[in-house]
C-alpha cells in the first residue's frame, strides 16, 4: 500500500491533521488503537479564552479561537451534525479575594469579563456567598461526536487500520518510510503520551500531566452554560455533566483516584442544591509540556518523521489552527509558527 502520510493517532490532533491533507488532495493512512481513556476522550471540550487565577488571556487566542468556531462549525456541517455551541463560563467566585482579583482584571478584559445579567436566577440551583463573573464568549466542542463520525469516514474510504502502532516494525530512512506493507513519504505522531517514549522526540521538554473528571447525572441543571467554582461542571450530553478536572503533576499512575471522587462530590454536595448521581470516573494522562507551546512539523534531521502534538489541556483550541499550518507546511512548505514548530529545539532533537 502506498500513501503520502502515514498518521499515527486519532485523537483531536490526528483527526484534524488527516483532514486537512485529505482536503489538500493527499493520500493517508491513519493507524490508531481504540482506547477508551485516551486524553482527548476524557477532555472536556472547551474552549475558554481566560486562563489561570491571574485571569489573562490564553496564548495567541485571538488567531486561534475565530479560526477554531470556523473550523468546528464547517467540519459539523460537512459531518451532518452541530459539533460547537457557545457556552460561556459561569465563574462562582469562592472568596473575597477572587471577587477583588475578578473586578481589578475585568478593565484590561472588557472583551471576554463581564458579570452576568441577572445573577440572581442561579440561586435556585447553587449555594454561592459571593459574585458570579463571566466569561464570554466560550466555546463547547462535541468531542465524542467529532471523533466517532470521523472514524466512520476514515473507515469508509478505508484508510483507518486499527491496531497498535509498533514501532520496531517501522522502517525509516530521510527519503521514506516503511511500515509493515505500507510505504510512505513521511509518518506523523499524533499519539499524545505515547510521543514521550518515541525516540525522535523523547528529548522534548513534555511534563507529565493527570487530569480526572467524574461524569454525573443533574436531570434539572440548565444546560446553557459552563458553570466554575473549584470543579468545572460542564454540559456533556442529555442530562449529564463532566465535573473536574484536576492537574497531577505527581502520581504514581493513571487510574482514577477515590481521592479526587470523594473531593469533587463533596463539593457539588455543598454546591449544586440539585440532587446528583456520579454514573462514571475517568482518569487520563496528557500530553503537556514544559512551554505550554505545541510540538508541530517535521525532525530537523530525520526529516520523513513529524510530529503534532503537545497541546496539554488545549487541544480543542490549538489542534484546528496548526493542523492547517502544518498541512500547508507539508504541501506547499509555508512556514509553522515560531513558537509552535518544533524545529525550535533542533539543538536537543540533533543529539
Amino acid at each position: 500500500m502506498q500513501v503520502d502520510y502515514i498518521i499515527v493517532g486519532q485523537g483531536i490532533c490526528g483527526s484534524f491533521l488527516s483532514h486537512e491533507l485529505i482536503k489538500a488532495g493527499r493520500s493517508v493512512l491513519v493507524i490508531d488503537e481504540s482506547k477508551p481513556f485516551s486524553s482527548t476522550k476524557v477532555a472536556s471540550g472547551v474552549i475558554n479564552p481566560i486562563t489561570g487565577r491571574r485571569m489573562v488571556r490564553t496564548w495567541e487566542i485571538e488567531t486561534l479561537m475565530p479560526y477554531a468556531v470556523a473550523a468546528y462549525q464547517a467540519w459539523g456541517e460537512e459531518l451532518g451534525v452541530e459539533l460547537i455551541r457557545q457556552c460561556n463560563i459561569l465563574d462562582f467566585h469562592p472568596t473575597p479575594q477572587m471577587v477583588l482579583a475578578f473586578a481589578e482584571r475585568q478593565p484590561f478584559e472588557q472583551e471576554y469579563l463581564r458579570h452576568p445579567q441577572n445573577p440572581d436566577q442561579w440561586k435556585q440551583f447553587f449555594t454561592y456567598d459571593f459574585t458570579i463573573g463571566e466569561v464570554d464568549p466560550c466555546w463547547l466542542i462535541d468531542l465524542h461526536t467529532l471523533l466517532d463520525k470521523w472514524r466512520a469516514s476514515l473507515q469508509a474510504q478505508q484508510i483507518l487500520r486499527e491496531d497498535a502502532f509498533v514501532l520496531e516494525e517501522c522502517q525509516i530512512t530521510r527519503e521514506a518510510v516503511r511500515y509493515q506493507d505500507i510505504q510512505a513519504q513521511k509518518i506523523i505522531f499524533c499519539d499524545g503520551v505515547a510521543g514521550f517514549n518515541n525516540p525522535y522526540f523523547k528529548n522534548l521538554p513534555y511534563a507529565r500531566n493527570k487530569g480526572q473528571a467524574l461524569i454525573v447525572r443533574i436531570p434539572d441543571l440548565p444546560r446553557s452554560n459552563i458553570f466554575k467554582q473549584s470543579f468545572t461542571l460542564v454540559p456533556w450530553r442529555e442530562d449529564l455533566f463532566w465535573v473536574g478536572s484536576t492537574y497531577e503533576w505527581n502520581f504514581t499512575d493513571t487510574n482514577p483516584s477515590p481521592d479526587f471522587r470523594n473531593k469533587a462530590e463533596a463539593h457539588l454536595q455543598h454546591w449544586v442544591k440539585l440532587p446528583f448521581e456520579t454514573l462514571d470516573h475517568l482518569a487520563a494522562e496528557r500530553p503537556a509540556n514544559m512551554e505550554r507551546r505545541p510540538f508541530v512539523g517535521l525532525h530537523p534531521v530525520t526529516t520523513s518523521v513529524g510530529l503534532f502534538n503537545g497541546m496539554g489541556t488545549k487541544g480543542c483550541s490549538l489542534s484546528p489552527y496548526f493542523a492547517t499550518e502544518f498541512a500547508n507546511y507539508l504541501v506547499h512548505g509555508t512556514p509553522i509558527l515560531p513558537q509552535a514548530d518544533v524545529r525550535r529545539f533542533t539543538k536537543i532533537l540533533s543529539r
